[in-house]
């Protein structure tokens, strides 16, 4: 392995969407840091199988309305 050229590898913490935390080595950060994560297993759609719709601030609403007609004949 060529030295000089490989990015610094430590132990971080990672916090889950639930608070559980764990120890992990990466490349991430300084020594120590900690890596919260907005998205993980626990709480992803694709390995739940629970799907929920956000509408913040009526995005959903405003889409629906301005896409309406798509589609529909006349």
């Amino acid at each position: 392995m060529k030295s000089g050229i490989h990015p610094d590898y430590h132990e971080i913490n990672v916090i889950m969407t639930d608070g559980t935390e764990y120890k992990t080595r990466s490349c991430y950060g300084a020594p120590g840091a900690t890596l919260r994560l907005d998205v993980d297993p626990k709480s992803h759609p694709a390995w739940t199988g629970v799907q929920r719709m956000m509408d913040t601030g009526g995005q959903v609403a405003k889409f629906n309305k301005r896409f309406a007609g798509i589609g529909t004949r006349k």
